[in-house]
């Protein structure tokens, strides 16, 4: 018994500490939610919620008679038995050694321990791209006018006040409230603090005539995000000269879902005139740290970059893009990890050329299947042992088809089939699996950890145009990013400011308020 339970010790400790790379741990936010712990695992069986890969796999891998089982066909583009013994798969396994990660990885530059919130913001969002908000909203003010006849309220904005201006819109993220104007309300919302810099009329004009690009330019893109393309270009480039990422990094749709607080409140009516959003948001991220290290914004509707527009197959277009947000891993020995929506074999293999290395989820409804056995993406019928798996190997490759209270698939070419991991669960105990499904786990779950509470600190503002919702979206993901870097700075050990209270400093510094205090 004694030997048993070291034995279980072992394994504990063994699997941890293949994970000590994930530096912010569920502390993220500088706050300890109810699922707190020290422990990196987390449940990716059919009754997990906590994440949209297993959450969503549920329904393709659960039911009875779910991927044709009663059936002796598989999903399109996969291969028979002969077939797949042709295309050189084989139940043969052999070790694979994964060359050594070619980068550093953390911030590139030392912060002082003065440093403030609005220091951190402004490694992304810097005074010269304020300033170019600046021209740009004035430059659009004068020519609606000239159209539309002069508006005698309006004076051209100021660099103070259009910072002022993003930090109301910044409050909605930490107070959380439906509508920006609340802050000069008399109701729950209302915030005098900050309410006194900035009248709700002038706050009103600047609304109406805020601008990244006034004008389309007569020989520039005709892409339908042209209005906030630059700043996605200087965002980009920021965020790629401020942090180096770890050598695990996830492809994900992050969660930008509406407030629930108002969606528990609102009627159907309201709900019905909320308009679908336009735009899918996919980054990549940093899976040790949660930073986001670059954003593809692709318009459902419309023209859009990269011929993307025309691409009405999802798992192509989620494809393209896959390369397009790993154009800079090339050469580098990245491991990425994928949902079943991106994860190919075609993909995969590409990205191996380049040295990027994949481990991702795989679903026979929402993967394209292409080339994979027909063997392996069969349910078989009957109740199997949890932690059973099997797997096939083609080249580097692996499919493994792993048993927890359900079917879940994975393919990889970053972890060696013949080592073997363990999913612990708080209540279950161990669960044996192969080590690509044990890193899937543990990797992704912190990254839906940050999910969960990244979507607290959304901007709240609600804007029609589509161009503005992903502005502030984007601004959001900034000031999160920011935090990040705080918390790896000195300056988090000078004074240690949770998520909240970052935000709240932030918006008393855009403010030029004395003072500054984040519990303010």
């Amino acid at each position: 018994m004694a030997e048993c339970g070291r034995k279980a010790l072992s394994l504990l400790e063994a699997a941890r500490s293949r994970y000590e790379s994930l530096q912010i741990s569920d502390d993220v936010f500088g706050e300890s939610g109810d699922d707190s712990s020290d422990n990196p695992f987390y449940s990716t069986s059919a009754d997990s919620n906590s994440d949209n890969y297993t959450a969503d796999t549920n329904a393709d891998h659960v039911r009875a008679g779910d991927t044709g089982s009663s059936q002796n066909c598989g999903p399109p583009g996969s291969l028979s038995s002969t077939q797949a013994e042709e295309e050189g798969w084989s139940d043969v396994l052999q070790d694979i050694r994964l060359p050594s990660y070619k980068d550093t990885h953390g911030p590139t530059q030392r912060i002082p321990a003065n440093a403030t919130a609005m220091d951190f913001f402004q490694l992304f969002v810097p005074d010269n791209v304020i300033q170019n908000m600046v021209t740009q909203t004035n430059m659009y003010a004068k020519k609606y006018q000239e159209r539309f006849g002069s508006d005698e309220g309006w004076t051209g904005v100021t660099l103070a006040e259009m910072k002022a201006f993003l930090g109301f819109m910044t409050s909605t993220s930490v107070s959380r409230c439906e509508s920006v104007l609340s802050i000069w309300s008399t109701g729950f919302f209302s915030n005098r603090s900050i309410a006194l810099k900035m009248s709700q009329g002038r706050f009103e004009k600047i609304l109406k005539y805020f601008h990244i690009v006034a004008f389309r330019s007569s020989h520039g893109s005709s892409q339908g995000l042209y209005k906030i393309q630059p700043f996605l270009d200087s965002l980009q480039q920021s965020f790629g000269c401020s942090f180096r990422p770890s050598q695990t990094q996830v492809l994900h749709e992050p969660l930008i879902d509406e407030d629930p607080v108002f969606i528990t409140t609102c009627t159907e009516r309201e709900l019905r005139k909320r308009k679908k959003r336009k735009f899918s948001l996919w980054v990549r991220q940093c899976t040790s740290t949660g930073f986001i290290c670059q954003i593809y914004v692709h318009l459902k509707e419309g023209p859009g970059p990269d011929g993307l527009d025309t691409l009405k197959n999802k798992p192509q277009l989620h494809s393209l893009v896959a390369k397009q947000l790993c154009q800079s891993l090339a050469g580098r020995n990245s491991i990425i990890f994928t949902g079943p929506s991106i994860t190919s074999l075609n993909l995969f293999q590409d990205f191996e050329k380049q040295e990027i290395y994949c481990c991702g989820l795989l679903s026979t409804k929402k993967s394209d299947c292409t080339g994979l056995p027909q063997s392996m993406l069969i349910n078989t019928e009957g109740a199997q042992p949890r932690g059973q798996s099997c797997t096939m190997m083609k080249g580097n490759m692996s499919l493994i088809s792993w048993y927890n209270k359900g079917n879940f698939r994975f393919l990889t070419n970053a972890y060696s089939p013949t080592k073997q991991g363990v999913i612990i669960k708080r209540k279950s105990g161990e669960i044996p699996c192969p080590l690509a499904v044990e890193a899937f786990a543990a990797h992704l779950s912190y990254i839906c950890k940050y999910d969960d509470k990244y979507s607290k600190y959304f901007i709240f503002h609600k804007p029609n145009k589509t161009w503005q919702q992903v502005f502030w979206l984007t601004i959001s993901i900034a000031i999160n990013n920011a935090y990040i870097l705080y918390k790896m700075s000195d300056a988090y050990h000078v004074k240690r400011y949770s998520r909240a209270q970052f935000g709240e400093r932030l918006v008393r510094e855009l403010l030029d308020l004395d003072d500054c205090s984040p519990t303010q």
